[in-house]
């Protein structure tokens, strides 16, 4: 049904009269939170209200993609570029130095830029040439990896300081604290906020736990691994227990959110902030029961890369909207820059404006999605890129990994270009169509139509050839801008 051409005048009144005023901007980030697990997505067990109002209020991107895991994904919302130009393969790969952010281009836009929370593309402290202040923040209280309850983080680089409390409260009170002293200011401001919920290893308060003991027994018969809260190493324990414990970490991180929205209000500037929330990649094997999605994370069918997203804007989406257009982390940087009147980099981007979409003008996508799982041990060789002392995380967590309890970074000069260089599990999403290469062993190649096939269970590839040979050149052609810009072709 067409809308009344008062209505579409009127709506792009309130849009155009919000860009006149830079909007100020918010971010918020899950961590490992699947698209399934919001109550306005009709999860029967989790309870998120203050999402589901963003959702009922704002623009829900009903097929908002990330990449398969958390790193990558940051770096695909700083850059607005696929990760794999510049070498954040996997979790643990830092982001380079050369790179052009979100917060650099809104920083000259005339933004007061800060972050909070976990960081993951690089460390966190003074020295390093990919911390936050490296990276355009000119505040950031942040950690080097994921947190649980008492967190510890660094302030501006500084040594490490442990906060007691929970912490996705944690960080919207002190985010709350910076907005306060910049209120008055003319300049507006880009927070970018997150969070280290619902990533294991679990915890919650008491009055979260409670919301869910009652969840079925059938879950406790399947057992799950994930990290001990005691020791920091792998343990095994039934899926019913762990889940308790995970849903607690949404509804409190959802709970923090309702109180970020009631701060901005208080404060008189609810109307034209932006705040836009997602995950940072589909559901961990750990958080997973019945799904209507196949795979997980780290995988890209759609359980590992499809994740909630909504937007709340009322003075630029003054009324509700959705969207079932698919759209990325990668289109954050190029539709944040069109709002903010900041110049877009001068390097190829992945992500694509979707001002149009905030507008309800946008009903379809023009260029494809791509997805990547680069095949790591096929560049091997290179010199670091970044000294390795100047890698080594300072800000400790609860998970151990190869005998430590901080993280360390690298990121290495690719040596070459070679066939090898092309593999890894692959995906190219065109419209209701997604073309998957060696997205499990031995798959091969697949094709589905997610409109039909969300749950990507029929492979319809043998009988469109000629789809495949498409998307496949599309995909291979794409591959080969990327690697050039991993071999640093861009910054020459």
């Amino acid at each position: 049904m067409k809308l009344p051409v008062f209505l579409i005048l009127l709506t792009l009144g309130f849009f155009l009269q919000a860009k006149e005023a830079k909007p100020n901007i918010i971010l918020l980030m899950g961590d490992d939170h699947g698209w399934e697990e919001v109550g306005y997505n009709d999860h029967p067990y989790v309870e998120t209200p203050n999402l589901d109002k963003m959702a009922s209020a704002g623009l829900l991107l009903d097929n908002f993609y990330a990449q398969p895991s958390c790193s990558p994904t940051r770096g695909s919302v700083l850059t607005g570029r696929h990760p794999n130009r510049y070498g954040i393969f996997r979790p643990g790969y830092s982001i380079r130095p050369d790179e052009i952010t979100i917060a650099h281009l809104l920083k000259d836009a005339g933004y007061r830029t800060a972050h909070f929370g976990k960081w993951h593309v690089g460390p966190v402290k003074k020295s390093s040439p990919t911390s936050p202040g490296a990276m355009g923040f000119e505040h950031w209280l942040s950690h080097d990896n994921f947190f649980e309850m008492d967190p510890v983080f660094s302030l501006n680089g500084g040594p490490p300081n442990k906060i007691y409390g929970e912490s996705s409260e944690i960080l919207i009170d002190e985010a709350m604290k910076y907005i306060e002293k910049k209120k008055d200011s003319e300049q507006p401001f880009l927070l970018v906020i997150w969070y280290g919920s619902p990533h294991e290893p679990y915890s919650g308060f008491e009055t979260d736990l409670e919301l869910y003991r009652d969840l079925p027994e059938k879950y406790s018969a399947t057992q799950v691994s994930l990290t001990s809260n005691e020791t920091g190493l792998r343990v095994k324990r039934p899926l019913r227990d762990v889940l308790i414990e995970r849903y607690a970490e949404i509804t409190a991180m959802d709970r923090s959110i309702g109180k970020l929205r009631n701060g901005l209000k208080t404060l008189g500037l609810k109307d034209n902030t932006l705040l836009w929330y997602f995950g940072d990649n589909g559901t961990p094997p750990s958080g997973l029961r019945e799904s209507c999605f196949r795979g997980l994370k780290g995988k890209v069918y759609e359980n590992g890369i499809r994740v909630p997203a909504v937007i709340e804007w009322p003075a630029g989406i003054p009324k509700p909207l959705v969207s079932s257009v698919s759209t990325v982390t990668s289109d954050i940087l190029p539709t944040l820059c069109k709002l903010a009147g900041a110049t877009l980099p001068d390097v190829p981007l992945d992500g694509i404006d979707l001002v149009p979409m905030l507008a309800g003008e946008m009903k379809q996508r023009a260029t494809p999605i791509a997805i990547w799982n680069f095949s790591v041990e096929t560049s091997q060789g290179g010199k670091p890129y970044i000294d390795p002392e100047l890698q080594k995380g300072t800000t400790p967590l609860v998970k151990k990994m190869r005998g430590l309890f901080t993280r360390n970074f690298r990121n290495d000069h690719h040596p070459k270009i070679t066939k090898g260089n092309f593999n890894g599990a692959r995906a190219i999403i065109s419209g209701d169509l997604k073309l998957v290469i060696d997205g499990d062993k031995n798959t091969g190649v697949e094709l589905f139509n997610l409109k039909k096939d969300v749950g990507e269970t029929n492979n319809i590839a043998e009988a469109h050839p000629d789809v495949v040979e498409q998307l496949s050149s599309e995909l291979h052609q794409w591959q080969k801008g990327v690697l050039n810009s991993l071999m640093e072709g861009d910054y020459k």
